[in-house]
């Protein structure tokens, strides 16, 4: 039998009419915005309206190991878990990320689940959607326009050229733009400096969106944003430049949730998509909350590992929007944690229970964290493969046992839903469980407790390593006031340290914070670690090789 590719198997279903899956879980068209025939998007008055008064569903959180080249199928098993739910009658609604098109034409070549287990339509999901990232990287881009142009036109505002901290976005993965020098060409083509490009989903105003409550809290933390200092070393605002209105006026559509479904016509919310390893890795708040308020069973997921984007999750947006997941789900593959066991990938079909055994360290420190460290109910779900022996999930099986946590054998890529029922039922089972969620820090703590907090207790570092410049940053945003606020830690994805090459559980190990800076209107403080890149740069062979269209308008190689 030939496999199908993801994109040939969700290009065979035909999708529910997205009026039909509004009507499902009770959006009326008074807050539907139709784009096509199978995508809308939800106007948020819905919550100050009609679902003012609606009860909460239970909110599970779906997170991961460290990744590997091997794949982990996170998307995957978040879109076979709601299926599942909704297999075994239960209400059920899923809030995800937006793919950015850097990953999707760079290495990934698409992030809307896969095989069974999709989001539809998965080009438009990958590929522009409703434009939301576009207007956010206007809007990001509109501020540098007016910082730029107000230096240009005699800088009352004192600023100091030196000292300007916001930069331009692409959402598109491009070394070239790291560092430029831009305004050259003569006093009249701007002031000349040092600038570069950030991809937009680790701009601030992704963050701003994705954590935003209202249109007016979008407003206010769009004002607040920081951009530059002025040469007393006060901080230059957007407010400042008056530039927050025209910013917001660019992102009043894009505020509002995407509606689409799942191949088996399960409602998903796909809105926002922020970086977990430079960014808080979460789809937006305003998605999330309709979800609780839609469903009865509401199942996320966080970017990356649980060191990044679960993390991030409990510590910044739980924090931040007053959210606590009901469960935790955990997803790896036998293929992944024998990798992290020392297992070349050419060689993961081969039984390995000595590297299982060693890469199952990985997988039982985001559990402990999880369960000690959160104190969330949690489970683990192991995406299947063929080549998995009954020996390599037995072993599995015993060692998460060991810390109290059941294991849930997910087929979800192969079977859709019906592959995920084991797992459904595990998780309708432990959001009955009593849980009070606790914080990796108190947002009382110093900058560098709280930095030195998420360190040793998620990551199990020795200490950290805070260089002189990331010091006098820590003591600079303390006197202006910014010292309360949360950690966004931007780290390698691939490891719980810094150094992308110590896979598995290390130890001996210090995390190395060598610039802070504050998003004020996010909320946060960014501290960057190790060799993180806020732009990222396209492989040897990037997908994008891949991907094409024929004359009719069919789309292929989108993974």
């Amino acid at each position: 039998m030939t496999i199908k590719s993801d994109i040939e198997i969700a290009q065979s279903v035909t999708p529910k009419p997205i009026t039909q899956i509004a009507n499902s879980i009770g959006v009326s068209s008074e807050y539907l915005e139709l784009y096509g025939d199978y995508k809308a998007k939800i106007d948020y008055n819905i919550l100050s309206g009609s679902l003012s008064d609606a009860k909460d569903g239970k909110l599970i959180l779906v997170t991961a190991i460290n990744p590997t080249p091997a794949g982990e199928g996170k998307t995957t098993t978040t879109v076979g878990l709601a299926d599942g739910l909704s297999r075994i009658g239960k209400n059920v609604v899923v809030a995800l990320r937006e793919p950015s098109l850097g990953p999707v034409f760079g290495v990934k070549g698409g992030a809307a689940g896969g095989g069974f287990a999709q989001v539809v339509p998965m080009e438009d999901i990958n590929l522009h959607f409703t434009g939301d990232f576009h207007a956010i990287g206007a809007a990001n881009n509109l501020l540098a326009a007016m910082l730029d142009n107000h230096i240009q036109q005699g800088n009352s505002l004192d600023i100091d050229t030196k000292s300007i901290v916001w930069r331009r976005a692409l959402d598109m993965n491009d070394r070239q733009l790291r560092n430029i020098i831009d305004g050259l060409g003569g006093s009249a083509q701007g002031v000349p400096r040092e600038d570069g490009f950030d991809i937009t989903v680790a701009s601030e105003v992704m963050a701003i969106l994705c954590l935003a409550s209202s249109i007016t809290d979008l407003k206010q933390r769009l004002a607040r944003i920081v951009v530059a200092y002025d040469r007393s070393g006060k901080p230059v605002t957007a407010a400042d430049l008056k530039a927050h209105g025209a910013m917001a006026a660019l992102l009043k559509d894009a505020l509002k949730p995407n509606l689409v479904q799942t191949l088996e016509g399960t409602p998903a919310f796909i809105h926002g998509g922020p970086f977990a390893n430079i960014a808080h890795g979460c789809n937006s708040v305003m998605a999330t909350r309709l979800a609780m308020k839609l469903g009865d069973y509401a199942v996320t997921e966080a970017g990356f590992g649980a060191d990044l984007g679960a993390e991030k999750f409990l510590d910044i947006k739980c924090r931040l929007a007053n959210l606590r997941p009901s469960a935790v789900v955990i997803v790896a593959t036998v293929r992944a944690l024998k990798n992290h066991g020392g297992v070349a990938k050419a060689e993961l079909a081969n039984e390995n229970l000595n590297a299982l055994e060693a890469g199952l360290a990985n997988l039982l420190q985001h559990v402990h964290n999880i369960t000690q460290v959160y104190k969330l109910p949690a489970v683990v779900a192991i995406n299947a493969f063929a080549t998995d022996t009954a020996a390599e999930l037995a072993l599995v099986d015993e060692r998460c046992r060991e810390l109290g946590v059941n294991v849930a054998l997910s087929d979800v890529w192969a079977k859709g839903g019906e592959g995920g029922v084991a797992l459904a039922n595990e998780v309708v089972r432990l959001v009955e469980q009593d849980s009070q969620m606790q914080f990796a820090y108190d947002e009382d703590n110093s900058i560098e407790q709280k930095i030195n907090a998420i360190a040793t207790r998620i990551y199990h570092a020795d200490g950290v390593d805070i260089l002189p410049a990331a010091r006098a940053q820590a003591k600079r945003l303390t006197e202006l006031g910014f010292g309360h606020l949360p950690i966004c830690m931007a780290k390698t994805q691939y490891s719980f340290s810094d150094d992308p090459a110590l896979l598995g559980a290390p130890s001996g190990f210090n995390i190395t914070v060598r610039s802070l800076k504050v998003s004020a209107g996010a909320g946060f403080i960014v501290a960057l670690t190790g060799d993180i890149m806020t732009m990222p740069g396209l492989p040897k062979v990037p997908a994008a090789e891949r991907i094409d269209v024929d004359e009719t308008g069919k789309i292929s190689g989108l993974f």
